[in-house]
């Protein structure tokens, strides 16, 4: 078997067959295939599509390619979930707390961000001890005691996709669905889970900005990871505007503490029971969503979900006084309010370029390299619909320089009030099949 003529194949629209997608895998992470030819296939991939065969195929021997974590030790049923990111994507800062509370193990392996705001690794780690990395049985036991622990992902876990990754980012080739999906899944695969709750997002602050687009890589995502034998769902929800108020590390950690106290925002409560109900029923501790749905609103109400949280603090060596005093990890030296120009109702909220102006305070990294103020970022007072006067804060910007006149600026220009209000929309579609 020869690598050019995979690429020729692929380059005229033919179908490559499992053994042939398995050479080019295992060749590319051992390093017998250069990246200047894998850089010609993934461009004839770019250009020629995939069928979800072929797709199903190179997730699997990109999962295989690395470690693959045996969860079988845990009992019940491990269900994980992924978001294709977005601005203030607090959920699994609550989610996973809540879904536990409920009886449901979540055993979730994380990463760290890159672009608008630290990933979710970045987020716990704004709390003082908080460990994410734990050896494989401390996770374990972790989740067996508590049903809930959050990790950094395993430096081995799917090899090929770290190295196709970067070739991607180099060549042109990331905005590709089944290079896309194959990237997440594979990951997901090799993390053990049992059932798959994607959260799709769409729109100004989402990688998917068109919502055929995003329906096309839900479907794919889900299509590849019943193949591989994980029952698999999508929710596609909008990322037109931020999730929730609060963009920033240590200040998503206060918005999911007060969500799981019941006092969140409208949006990121919504969100988190749309997903954790559809995690309950994956893992057959409810038969339906409504049923899924009342055990969580009980759970949060109860206080259950807020213990749990606490619990997992400490479990993984984080200062759970916290939870009571959140402004101990309020730490930023300057709180400067951004005020209406005019009166009106909110129209617009740019997401993307209120996650650049989060970034641009230190909230997340330009560079893998790049360190995070775990302090600054951006708390929303007015969301779209919300009416507003002359004068009255938009927000607040948390920040350690006084010196932040491009980020004002970037946040008027991406801020639109106008006439009449505009109604949001939270999920698109929930996606089965």
């Amino acid at each position: 078997m020869r690598m050019v003529d995979l690429i020729e194949k692929k380059r005229d629209g033919k179908i490559l067959s499992k053994e042939e997608i398995d050479f080019i895998i295992e060749g590319y992470t051992d390093g017998s295939i250069p990246d200047y030819q894998m850089s010609a296939l993934l461009m004839a991939i770019f250009y020629q599509d995939m069928t979800d065969e072929e797709i199903s195929h190179l997730t699997l021997a990109m999962a295989n390619s690395g470690d693959i974590i045996d969860l079988s030790s845990i009992d019940g049923i491990k269900v994980d979930k992924h978001s294709t990111g977005g601005v203030g994507d607090t959920t699994t800062l609550v989610l996973a707390p809540l879904v536990a509370s409920v009886g449901v193990p979540v055993a979730k392996m994380s990463g760290r961000g890159l672009g608008f705001t630290g990933g979710t690794l970045d987020k716990f780690e704004s709390i003082p001890g908080f460990k994410i990395e734990l050896s494989d049985q401390e996770f374990i036991d972790i989740v067996n005691k508590s049903k809930v622990a959050v990790i950094g992902q395993s430096g081995n876990l799917a090899a090929a996709d770290k190295k196709l990754y970067a070739l991607r980012d180099v060549t042109a080739t990331v905005d590709s669905i089944p290079l896309i999906a194959s990237s997440i899944m594979s990951k997901k695969i090799a993390a053990g889970a049992d059932a798959i709750v994607l959260d799709v997002t769409t729109g100004d602050g989402a990688f998917m900005k068109d919502i055929e687009d995003a329906k096309r890589l839900a479907k794919t995502m889900v299509r590849i990871g019943k193949l591989a034998g994980r029952q698999t769902m999508a929710v596609i929800s909008d990322m037109s505007e931020p999730l929730g108020e609060a963009i920033g590390n240590s200040l998503e950690i206060v918005e999911a503490i007060d969500t799981l106290k019941g006092n969140g925002p409208a949006d990121l409560t919504e969100m988190c029971y749309v997903l954790g109900s559809q995690m309950v029923v994956l893992a057959k501790k409810a038969e339906t969503l409504d049923e899924a749905r009342a055990m969580l609103e009980e759970a949060l109400h109860s206080g259950k979900a807020l213990e749990k949280f606490r619990e997992m603090v400490k479990d993984q060596g984080g200062d759970e006084t916290v939870i009571d005093q959140t402004d101990q990890i309020l730490t930023a030296k300057y709180t400067i309010e951004l005020a209406a120009k005019t009166s009106g109702y909110v129209t617009k909220l740019v997401a993307n370029e209120i996650g650049i102006a989060a970034m641009l305070l230190g909230a997340g990294r330009k560079t893998k390299e790049d360190d995070i103020d775990h302090a600054v970022g951006i708390k929303l007072h007015k969301k779209i619909g919300d009416e507003v006067a002359e004068g009255e804060s938009l927000l607040t910007i948390y920040a350690n320089s006084n010196e932040i006149d491009e980020v004002k600026e970037l946040l008027y220009q991406n801020i639109f009030i106008g006439d009449v209000p505009k109604e949001p929309v939270l999920i698109h579609d929930i996606i089965t099949e």
